[in-house]
């Protein structure tokens, strides 16, 4: 293994996996795996695992949301990565954070003029417009109601998280998703 990528969940690894894709690599020939941790309460096991196991000179690096940020650094410092890590210390080490989270990121860079059209294309416009107007939700900004939209059904948040990458120009990649692919 050259690379070994960690990521908080699938619809990461399915977002990463289809960008890299999209960019015309092949991560498996490149011997980079993006693995999905099933949250960032097991990093440091995770870490620590992937350094023992696999041959000297393999990177690690990894993708977080903004709230798991302080989690990934203390598990960092405890594989002897550093410590009192800041985010621009975190992406020299190969470790990137998104602005809440990484559909947060995906929604920004596409525009909310951009999610109405997939989620016409996938034939859920009208059950989205039944969310929006649960009264919870009526009034809020439409990237908050289509993200949690997303989350709300089992698969949903993977099927978009490949859809929303698919309909990205490639020109406006977010910053987090570049550089953890760049790192590799």
């Amino acid at each position: 293994m050259s690379a070994v990528v960690l990521v908080e969940g699938d619809s990461d690894k399915a977002a990463l996996e289809t960008l890299a894709k999209r960019l015309g690599r092949d991560l498996e020939a490149e011997a980079v795996s993006i693995v999905s941790m099933g949250g960032a309460s097991s990093l440091a096991d995770f870490m620590n695992q992937v350094l023992g196991s696999t041959s000297p000179g393999t990177t690690l690096a990894g993708l977080c949301d903004e709230a798991e940020a302080p989690q990934f650094c203390r598990a960092l410092k405890s594989v002897g990565l550093g410590s009192d890590l800041s985010i621009s210390d975190m992406e020299s080490l190969g470790f990137f954070v998104c602005v809440r989270d990484l559909e947060d990121e995906l929604i920004r860079s596409l525009g909310t003029g951009a999610i109405e059209g997939i989620l016409t294309e996938q034939g859920e416009l009208r059950r989205f417009r039944k969310f929006q107007n649960q009264p919870h939700w009526r009034g809020e900004p439409i990237d908050r109601q289509f993200h949690r939209f997303t989350g709300i059904k089992s698969g949903r948040k993977i099927r978009y998280g490949r859809i929303l990458v698919e309909a990205l120009d490639l020109t406006r990649i977010p910053g987090p998703l570049e550089g953890v692919l760049a790192s590799t």
